[in-house]
């Protein structure tokens, strides 16, 4: 356990000095609430149960922060590793194989984490952000909508030959992706045929389940989310099982 969480902290230095990852973490979803909270503000719309625009965003924003870290830190960064031999040599040293995958779960995650925190302060110190729901249920939203992400990572970083393979992929299945889920432009401005085509993205269902979650709404009205999501979840991890190379 104490090399885990020493072989942890390295990891968490090294994502602080990837600019990259920094920035579409922790900086990029601030940039986009300042920016679109400046245009919108945060009024109560009754159209929206008497929420603002920001308050519906900050869900949105942090499923934005969930797929960065699943989908484009965690399958650039496993990629990038095994290409440059770094898991192979991890691999053979005394920790246990798994300690090292999970050692980079965590870090995307408290990474992730520290997004969501740094967005609920900046909302709720500028923009008065509101808050109905339960805190323990948001937080296992999170993990949920976390992992899975994770899982997808895995198996994308398990069937790209190469770390400019797997960031080429990996971008192109975000940008669309948190464009057309909700999670930056709420999904009721876009066209019907586009909403129906987001039914099928992961991050539509993480979008709507936050959001939810967020204005105080039962977990049980979204149970199909949360059934997709851990469906998900457990087809990633059976499919990286089989696929994930070390070298």
């Amino acid at each position: 356990m104490r090399s885990l969480w020493k072989l942890t902290w390295t990891e968490i230095k090294l994502f602080l000095r990837e600019p990259m990852a920094v920035f579409f973490t922790l900086a990029f979803p601030l940039m986009m609430l300042f920016l679109f909270g400046s245009i919108y503000g945060n009024e109560p719309i009754p159209d929206f149960g008497g929420y603002g625009a920001v308050d519906l965003s900050v869900p949105g924003y942090t499923a934005m922060i969930i797929a960065n870290s699943g989908l484009l830190g965690l399958t650039i960064s496993m990629a990038s590793y095994r290409e440059q031999g770094i898991l192979r040599r991890l691999r053979a040293t005394p920790l246990h194989p798994q300690a090292i995958l999970v050692a980079h779960v965590i870090v995307q995650f408290l990474m992730a984490l520290l997004g969501m925190v740094l967005l609920v302060i900046a909302g709720r110190l500028v923009y008065g952000l509101r808050f109905a729901g339960n805190p323990l249920y948001v937080l296992a939203a999170f993990c949920l909508s976390g992992m899975s992400f994770s899982a997808l990572g895995f198996v994308l970083a398990g069937l790209l030959p190469t770390a400019r393979t797997a960031q080429i992929v990996a971008m192109a299945l975000f940008f669309p992706m948190i464009f057309l889920s909700g999670a930056t432009i709420p999904r009721e401005e876009l066209p019907a045929s586009v909403q129906q085509f987001a039914q099928v993205l992961p991050l539509t269902h993480v979008v709507t389940l936050l959001q939810g979650l967020w204005m105080g709404e039962p977990w049980g009205k979204y149970f199909w989310e949360t059934v997709i999501l851990v469906t998900l979840l457990i087809a990633g991890v059976l499919v990286s099982s089989k696929t994930f190379r070390w070298e």
